[in-house]
């Protein structure tokens, strides 16, 4: 008899819709590139399916699993445990099962905060962050956690705003403010570091969140969470005012390496997973 084993690890996403996710073909690149015999399922659930999804995925002995839109908040009833970003987030993306326990985490952040170590250390900086979202959320907690001085969020409902801001001041030790964003942002001379954390530009090359071009100093960092199309006009703009860019791949690969890590105590080769997202997005990617 053979002693070969034809049992895969199993992880993989629940959203919907999903068909136009590409984590999982990123993933399954990693996984092969490290000789891992595991798989990553891309499955649409319905929001009155999740229940049973999660159910599903512990019967069958799933090593973990993401969870995208609409169901970051939702999950959280399915769960035993939260780790502490995902606590003062309140929601969740990615899914460890161990012995039967799930634990929630979030690594929309920590995706972000990965991609922005490679270009600089926000410990002591001050950050203009734009939109007051789910990534906005994630990446201002993130921020505070990680030492940022400062953080400024800008969104078209101050409300909202004030919310991220509030919980940064609340859970970390950064001081955070909130502003109503009207007409064109002005980045502020003492700000390190921009973020667009909005949905301005996915998928439209020429959408750009309205932000005064000639305030875009090259001292500055400026990154996008956009991951298609990677080099977002923000991004274009700001490249050609000498700034420092950074995309949104990378934010995408880091999650993906972080959540192998936690369901698999294994790390895979993000240079794999980000040039396979190229192939996906094209060679300007």
């Amino acid at each position: 008899m053979s002693s070969q084993s034809f049992l895969s690890i199993l992880t993989g996403s629940f959203s919907t819709p999903c068909a136009d996710n590409p984590t999982v073909a990123m993933i399954e690149a990693g996984y092969r590139a490290a000789g891992i015999d595991a798989r990553y399922i891309n499955c649409d659930v319905r929001p009155d399916n999740l229940a049973d999804a999660v159910l599903g995925a512990v019967a069958m002995e799933w090593a973990g699993f993401n969870c995208s839109l609409p169901h970051k908040v939702a999950v959280i009833d399915h769960l035993d445990e939260l780790a502490e970003s995902a606590k003062i987030i309140g929601a969740v993306n990615c899914v460890s099962i161990r012995d039967g326990k799930l634990i929630g985490d979030n690594t929309d952040g920590k995706g972000f905060l990965a991609s922005l170590k490679d270009v600089t250390d926000p410990a002591g900086k001050r950050v203009l962050l734009l939109g007051a979202g789910g990534a906005a959320r994630a990446i201002a907690v993130e921020l505070g956690l990680a030492g940022a001085a400062h953080i400024m969020v800008v969104n078209r409902d101050p409300e909202k705003a004030e919310t991220i801001a509030a919980l940064v001041r609340d859970n970390t030790g950064c001081e955070a403010k909130a502003s109503g964003w009207e007409g064109e942002v002005k980045v502020p001379g003492d700000v390190g570091i921009v973020i667009n954390a909005t949905s301005i530009g996915l998928g439209d090359a020429e959408a750009m969140p309205s932000v005064a071009p000639d305030t875009l100093r090259k001292d500055l960092v400026v990154a996008d969470v956009i991951p298609n199309p990677p080099r977002t006009k923000l991004l274009r703009q700001a490249k050609e005012r000498g700034c420092t860019v950074l995309d949104g791949l990378g934010m995408l690969v880091n999650q993906g390496v972080i959540g192998v890590e936690l369901w698999l105590g294994k790390t895979l080769d993000a240079g794999v997973m980000q040039e396979t997202l190229q192939e996906i997005f094209g060679a300007d990617a």
